[in-house]
């Protein structure tokens, strides 16, 4: 998840900066919207490192907690250094709980496909590269399933996209959570290099096309 160039380590103090206009939590467990536990629902998404999503998703109104780490492969190999090697099965991934009466599943996906992350990159998100960072929606109901499924549809009927969607919908079979160092990341390391040129500006893509749910 690291290597620069010259020129872009030029621009990182600038970048830098947003951490403080971002308005971010002042404590990574910051308190979030908080709902009865028989109401929540979860969702589980894949769109490359799972610091950045983990963080947008943070932000969005009616989400109670976000947690990185790996689905798609089997216990055994849920572990960092075995899912960077790119073939466990698994993808680096957030679980999401979220209220429904607040924010609907489609809308995450919206918020997922428009700012997380780039769902026309294969095997690939930005500078990260491999099936672990690969675009993909695990889906825990065939609502889930069915609401997914028509929302790519609709993407793909209005050319939002120039080139194809490659997220994959599947069945989630299990999710593990990432090593603790991995948990609240951009929150903790807001001028971490990586952090600064490939997930802020995610966030201010968020307050910008999604006032009403951002928080």
């Amino acid at each position: 998840m690291f290597g620069f160039s010259s020129s872009t380590k030029a621009i990182l103090p600038a970048l830098a900066a947003m951490a403080l206009a971002l308005g971010m939590p002042a404590r990574a467990d910051s308190a979030p919207l908080t709902a009865p536990t028989s109401a929540l629902q979860t969702a589980v998404l894949a769109g490359g490192c799972f610091w950045g999503v983990d963080a947008v998703f943070k932000h969005v109104k009616g989400v109670t907690e976000v947690v990185s780490g790996y689905a798609g492969g089997g216990a055994g190999t849920a572990h960092y250094d075995q899912v960077s090697e790119g073939d466990t099965g698994h993808a680096e991934a957030v679980r999401i709980r979220f209220n429904p009466a607040q924010v609907s599943y489609q809308q995450l996906l919206q918020v997922f496909f428009s700012v997380a992350h780039d769902p026309t990159q294969l095997n690939r998100q930005g500078p990260d590269v491999g099936s672990q960072y690969r675009s993909a929606i695990f889906y825990t109901s065939a609502e889930q399933q069915k609401t997914a499924q028509a929302y790519i549809q609709q993407l793909g009927t209005a050319h939002t996209f120039a080139k194809p969607i490659v997220t994959q919908v599947v069945p989630l079979q299990a999710f593990y959570p990432a090593e603790a160092y991995h948990q609240n990341y951009l929150a903790l390391h807001p001028t971490q290099p990586y952090i600064v040129i490939n997930d802020l500006p995610k966030l201010a893509n968020l307050r910008k096309q999604f006032p009403t749910l951002t928080q």
